[in-house]
């Protein structure tokens, strides 16, 4: 029961209390880039989702064979090689998607989440958990992703699932909105509209949190990441600087 409670909160845990884009502010850029449509966002986070699993699962099953003064080019190496093949695999069964996102899919390797979450958990943590854990922050950035562009794409260009159809292999696209597709708010499919979107969703996501009791999200160093204590970089610098003082 102990092992169902625990898989259960890594699931979850992804989703609202520890969200990798709202909460522990990772993976700003393809948010910002990929959101500005439901298609795509949707697209992003469920290619970005494959690879955590992935990569954690790997990870996970290879973490103590990786020697540690190399496992971040280890870690690298993994999560391009699953890269690589949800790349391939959309490039072959869903080209739009593969036009509509383009150099963010490859650029997937250089995902903090991905490499947050490979560092953090999958590192230190059984293969189960680790997959459980990387289905969850997978979810997360997904529903992060979907959030914020269905807010984009409503009030920046009228649509809402605009070139669904194109994904699917059918005529469907998507659903007009009366009055803003004719006089669309544009500069919310622009930087600007983004990064107010971003702040608006970030601010309801830490409302959520401080009502289970979870402090705000601030960017004031890494004693106030929800990854402090299993940070292994952190820790290392804190050793170094002990060794210093006490030298």
């Amino acid at each position: 029961m102990a092992e169902k409670k625990s898989l259960g909160k890594e699931l979850t845990k992804g989703i609202i209390i520890e969200n990798p884009v709202l909460r522990l502010v990772l993976g700003t850029c393809p948010t910002l880039a990929t959101s500005t449509s439901v298609t795509g966002a949707i697209g992003m986070g469920l290619s970005a989702s494959i690879v955590l699993i992935c990569s954690n699962i790997v990870i996970s099953a290879l973490r103590k064979v990786i020697p540690a003064k190399v496992r971040i080019p280890a870690y690298i190496v993994v999560i391009a090689s699953f890269v690589t093949i949800v790349q391939m695999l959309v490039k072959a069964f869903v080209p739009v998607l593969d036009e509509q996102l383009g150099v963010y899919l490859p650029l997937i390797v250089v995902n903090c989440i991905i490499l947050g979450r490979a560092e953090a958990f999958a590192g230190k943590n059984g293969v189960l958990a680790s997959a459980v854990d990387g289905l969850g922050m997978g979810i997360g950035f997904t529903a992060a992703l979907f959030v914020m562009a269905t807010i984009r794409e409503i009030l920046g260009a009228g649509t809402f699932l605009a070139g669904l159809g194109g994904l699917i292999g059918n005529d469907f696209n998507g659903f007009s909105i009366p009055f803003l597709n004719e006089n669309p708010m544009l500069i919310f499919v622009l930087a600007p509209g983004g990064f107010f979107t971003y702040g608006l969703v970030m601010a309801l996501a830490n409302k959520l949190a401080e009502s289970k009791g979870k402090p705000k999200a601030e960017l004031k160093g890494c004693e106030n990441c929800p990854m402090a204590k299993s940070c292994a970089i952190r820790t290392t610098d804190e050793s170094c600087e002990k060794k210093e003082v006490e030298a």
